[in-house]
């Protein structure tokens, strides 16, 4: 099989996409078949060209995957027009060089969001002709609506009609869980689809990775880490965490740890200094190989989301799962029924800070049901969420239509 993905976001950059993207063509890598990926120059989430990346193509090589890069207009201003001007400037870019330098594959898999990738895909599909699969990893317009970045008018009539139309002509339509594919599903009935859920590798990240506390800087090897690690954006509420850090200044011993980079960052670490919070420090965004031992370093993992969204489930669940790490989850919907029947952690409501600072507290109050509830979650990543089974079922499928 030759098969390609299509994605503004991969590694070396970091993310749930990346590195979701970047162990699926692993996968495919190590059923034996070609795997090519057309993307952007690094730039996220920093808004501009990683060191030693720029120009207009270039092309890379990593561990059997060949790797084509081009152009884009990187920023990380997060206004209307900079962030459109930054997705279609790809858009044109992946298809005026995969036109050129992408060879004929069986299979063309587009990652959205943006959903604009889609335009690119289905073009590059015809001219290549290929099946184009659409994989939905995040339902746009519908959560731009819900953060309200769009408004009713004529753009959402155009992005829901953009929508509609990567999903009938996509040969697949893939979703990264069930809330996402029961949505489209209800909407587009004659649409086939595939349950690419997302998950983890429980061989990577497991209990017996060795901490590394004081190479990270988290703090003191007696002290109680809440880790946090990964976009600081909108859609992620973090004030939530530093709200919820306020009410736990009592808890002697604990100490949070902010890790990643992202738009809200800079909003964030002012409100941390304006609330004299002391029990809160921020680091770099640390590179994917480090996340295991990153992990490994902390005692609570904490995700939030700003709201309940349809088909958003914090991907970072799945790692703390891996790491047998209990979890702090604010959030309803989908990503709670994971935490909850896994018996992974605890959950409360969005917004619930007081639930937060409560849940935070009683876990690093009693080690044993931290323990106890890291055990369960390890035992549901082998069981339910092994990214190399779901990815397995994935190619097996592909096969099978080739066959």
């Amino acid at each position: 099989m030759r098969f390609a993905i299509l994605t503004q976001y991969y590694p070396p950059e970091m993310g749930a996409p990346q590195a979701r993207l970047s162990e699926l063509a692993a996968r495919f890598v190590e059923r034996g078949h070609q795997v090519f990926v057309l993307t952007a120059m690094p730039n996220y989430p920093r808004g501009k060209f990683f060191p030693g990346y720029g120009g207009l193509l270039r092309r890379e090589a990593h561990d059997g995957v060949q790797i084509i890069r081009t152009t884009l207009y990187p920023t990380k201003r997060v206004g209307l027009v900079p962030r459109l001007t930054n997705y279609f400037s790809f858009v044109g870019s992946s298809l005026l060089c995969g036109a050129f330098t992408l060879p004929k594959v069986d299979f063309l898999l587009t990652e959205s969001p943006p959903l604009f990738l889609g335009i690119s895909g289905y073009l590059l599909s015809r001219l290549k002709g290929t099946r184009l699969i659409f994989n939905v990893a995040d339902l746009w317009p519908q959560s731009a609506v819900e953060l309200g970045v769009v408004g009713d008018g004529m753009a959402l009539k155009a992005a829901l009609a953009l929508e509609a139309f990567c999903y009938h002509k996509a040969w697949l339509v893939s979703g990264q869980n069930r809330g996402i594919l029961d949505d489209i599903e209800r909407r587009f009935p004659e649409v086939p689809t595939h349950h690419l859920s997302n998950g983890v590798d429980p061989e990577l990240f497991h209990p017996g990775v060795v901490s590394r506390r004081q190479h990270f800087g988290l703090g003191r090897d007696d002290e109680c880490i809440v880790l946090y690690a990964g976009l600081h954006g909108l859609a992620q509420g973090l004030t939530q965490v530093l709200e919820a850090a306020a009410r736990l200044r009592d808890v002697t011993g604990l100490r949070f740890a902010m890790v990643g980079d992202g738009p809200a960052k800079e909003h964030l670490q002012a409100k941390a200094a304006e609330m004299q919070l002391d029990n809160i420090s921020f680091f770099d965004p640390q590179p994917r190989q480090m996340m295991p031992e990153l992990l490994a370093s902390a005692d609570i993992a904490i995700a939030c989301l700003e709201r309940s969204m349809i088909g958003a489930v914090p991907s970072k669940i799945y790692e703390a799962m891996g790491a047998a790490r209990p979890i702090v989850l604010a959030a309803e919907g989908e990503p709670a029924d994971i935490v909850q029947q896994s018996g992974g952690g605890l959950t409360v409501p969005s917004g619930d800070v007081a639930g937060i600072a409560a849940a935070i507290r009683r876990l690093a109050e009693h080690p044993d049901e931290r323990r106890a509830l890291g055990e369960r979650g390890r035992q549901a990543a082998i069981e339910r969420y092994h990214r190399g089974k779901i990815v397995n079922s994935f190619i097996d499928r592909l096969e099978g239509a080739l066959s």
